[in-house]
């Protein structure tokens, strides 16, 4: 695919958003796999994690990540580059994230397996999300706090190539964020 364009990969954690954002990544000719957290892991000292009672300061750390993230994406489809963002993006901070981001047209992608799917990735991985967040905790926000814009995906029974077709069949109409 030649045209650049910019994703956005979300959902809780373990859902599948790295693989599907790099394999997404990979179906376009100049991409780039944006890994939102890496914003989060360069703070060395005095870093807010968010946590299921986060105040303001842990928020408002949250959006320094999430404007590092919008920012890098535009400046790097600006140089004609696909860019697929990939972070946890969920209840209202997902409204705010996408005002973030400049570059339109923008494509949403929730991924959205239920708890049962995540919590046998979550298991299955080296890495360990999870602490004072419980799947069905983060779940719950997803499903009940996150305004529905754009493209939800239940992967639960797919994998990740297979997820990845799906988006690339549906996004073009489902997952368009136009303002």
């Amino acid at each position: 695919m030649n045209q650049p364009c910019m994703f956005l990969v979300t959902g809780i954690m373990a859902s599948g958003k790295s693989t599907v954002a790099q394999l997404l990544a990979a179906k376009f000719n100049k991409s780039v796999h944006l890994r939102g957290d890496i914003f989060r892991k360069m703070i060395v000292c005095d870093r807010k994690e968010v946590k299921p009672d986060a105040g303001e300061d842990q928020l408002e750390q949250l959006r320094l990540r999430y404007r590092l993230s919008a920012q890098a994406a535009d400046t790097y489809y600006s140089q004609g580059f696909t860019v697929i963002m990939q972070d946890v993006v969920v209840g209202p901070m997902l409204a705010e994230f996408l005002s973030f981001v400049q570059t339109r047209p923008l494509y949403v992608v929730v991924l959205n397996p239920d708890t049962q799917e995540v919590a046998a990735r979550e298991a299955g991985r080296p890495k360990k999300g999870y602490g004072e967040w419980t799947v069905e905790s983060l779940y719950s926000v997803l499903n009940n706090e996150t305004p529905k814009i754009g493209m939800w995906v239940d992967s639960s029974n797919l994998t990740p190539e297979e997820t990845v077709e799906e988006i690339l069949r549906r996004a073009w109409n489902e997952a368009h964020i136009v303002s």
